[in-house]
C-alpha cells in the first residue's frame, strides 16, 4: 500500500467518525439494521481492508469507470489536475472507493471531510488554504454544506482563489488568497439538493446505480478471497440477492455468514448456509428485514394494501414516522411493493404475493374510500 491509501485511509475513518457525530438521528438508527447502507463502525475497519486500489480492480459500474478512466488518463497526459468530480448515488455504492482510487490513479494526496463539519466559511477556507498542489479534496454529503462555506467553493473551484474576510461592519476587509490548483470530489446522496452553480463547476459528474446480482457475486467472491472465506458460487448467489443491490451490505452479510458457517458448519459457505444463517438475522430472500415486513404486514392486514396516511402507518409499525419515510419505504418502493400516491402508500401485488396473503376483492372504478374492501 502506498503513503497516499494509507493517508487516505486514516483521513476517511475521522470524516466517518465526525460524519455519524454529526448525522441525524434517522441515520444512526438506519445503521443497527444489518440489511443498513449506512457504514457502521465494523464496515469501516473492514472496509479499509478489502477497497480496491485502481479501477481495474473496481467491480461493477462500467459506465462510470470507462469514463472516469478517460478523464484521469487524459489528465496525466497533459500533467494536469483532474477536473472536479461529482459522483452521486446512495450510500454504499463505492462513493469514498472511488475517490480513494481517483487519488491512487494521479499520484495525488487526498483529503477527507464531510458536509456537515463544514459549517462556516472559515472552516472550508482552513481546508483549502493548506491543499497541497494537485490534492484531491473529498467532501462527503457535500449537499449538508452550509450556505456560506458553498458560496466560498465556487470562487475556489473555479479560480482556485478564496477572499478571506478580516475584521467586522464597516472596517472588515477582503483579503485574496490564491490556492494551489486541486481537484474537487464531492459525493452526495442526494444530488437534487446542490444548487445549479456548484452543480455547474464540476467537470465529470457520475450518477452511480444499484449493483445487478451478477456484480454482486463478484464483489462476494473478491471479499471472501481476502477475508479467506470459501464460498461456493450457489452461496454467493444467495447472498448477493438479500444483498439490495449494494456491495456494502454484501459485504457485512458475507460476514455475518462466515460467522454462521463457522459456528454450525464446517467454515463452507453454501447455499443452505447462507439461507439459515440470513433467517437467523431476519433478512429474506429479497433482502426485506424486520422494519420493512412489519411495514409491508401492517399496510396489508391492517389497512386492506391501502391508501392509508404515513402516520397512520408509523403508528401501527410502532415506529417514528420519519423511520418508515426514510429508512423503510425507498427499498420498498424501489423493489416495487409499495407505492406512494397522493391519497396514502398502497401495496403492490407484489407485496401481496411476496407476504402470502390474498388480496382483498378490489373496487370497481369511481367507488370512493379505500382503494380494497374486504
Amino acid at each position: 500500500m502506498n503513503d497516499f491509501a494509507q493517508g487516505a485511509r486514516g483521513a476517511s475513518d475521522g470524516a466517518a467518525r465526525r460524519y455519524e457525530e454529526e448525522a441525524p438521528g434517522i441515520a444512526r438508527e438506519s445503521r443497527d439494521r444489518l440489511v443498513a447502507a449506512a457504514p457502521d463502525g465494523e464496515d469501516r475497519a473492514v472496509e479499509a481492508a478489502l477497497r480496491p486500489r485502481d479501477l481495474g480492480e473496481f467491480i461493477g459500474q462500467e459506465r462510470v469507470r470507462g469514463q472516469l478512466d478517460l478523464v484521469l488518463k487524459a489528465a496525466r497526459a497533459r500533467g494536469a489536475t483532474a477536473d472536479h468530480v461529482l459522483l452521486s448515488g446512495a450510500p454504499g455504492l463505492g462513493k469514498t472507493t472511488l475517490s480513494m482510487i481517483i487519488a491512487a490513479e494521479m499520484e495525488a494526496p487526498i483529503r477527507i471531510s464531510s458536509g456537515p463539519a463544514i459549517q462556516h466559511a472559515g472552516d472550508l477556507a482552513a481546508i483549502l488554504s493548506s491543499l497541497q498542489e494537485g490534492e484531491i479534496l473529498f467532501l462527503d454529503e457535500i449537499h449538508r454544506m452550509s450556505r456560506p462555506a458553498e458560496e466560498m467553493l465556487y470562487m475556489a473551484m473555479e479560480d482556485f482563489r478564496v477572499d478571506v474576510i478580516v475584521g467586522k461592519g464597516p472596517g472588515a476587509t477582503a483579503i485574496p488568497l490564491e490556492l494551489p490548483p486541486f481537484t474537487l470530489v464531492g459525493a452526495t446522496t442526494r444530488a437534487g439538493l446542490l444548487p445549479p452553480p456548484l452543480r455547474d463547476r464540476f467537470g465529470f459528474t457520475a450518477h452511480m446505480e444499484f449493483y445487478a446480482p451478477a456484480e454482486l457475486e463478484r464483489v462476494i467472491h473478491r471479499s471472501a478471497g481476502l477475508l479467506d472465506v470459501e464460498v461456493r458460487p450457489e452461496g454467493a448467489a444467495e447472498i448477493a440477492g438479500r444483498s439490495r443491490g449494494t456491495p456494502r451490505i454484501a459485504n457485512r452479510l458475507l460476514r455475518r455468514v462466515r460467522d454462521y458457517a463457522q459456528v454450525k458448519g464446517d467454515g463452507l459457505v453454501t447455499r443452505e448456509i447462507a439461507a439459515a444463517a440470513l433467517e437467523v438475522y431476519e433478512v429474506d430472500g429479497r433482502g426485506l428485514d424486520r422494519l420493512d415486513r412489519s411495514v409491508l404486514d401492517a399496510l396489508l392486514r391492517l389497512f386492506a394494501g391501502g391508501p392509508v396516511g404515513l402516520s397512520t402507518l408509523a403508528v401501527a409499525v410502532g415506529e417514528e414516522r420519519e423511520t418508515v419515510e426514510e429508512v423503510a419505504e425507498p427499498f420498498l418502493v424501489r423493489e416495487g411493493l409499495l407505492a406512494r400516491t397522493p391519497r396514502g402508500r398502497v401495496a403492490t401485488p407484489a407485496a401481496w404475493s411476496h407476504m402470502g396473503l390474498t388480496p382483498p376483492r378490489q373496487r370497481g372504478e369511481g367507488s370512493g374510500g379505500s382503494l380494497f374492501e374486504e
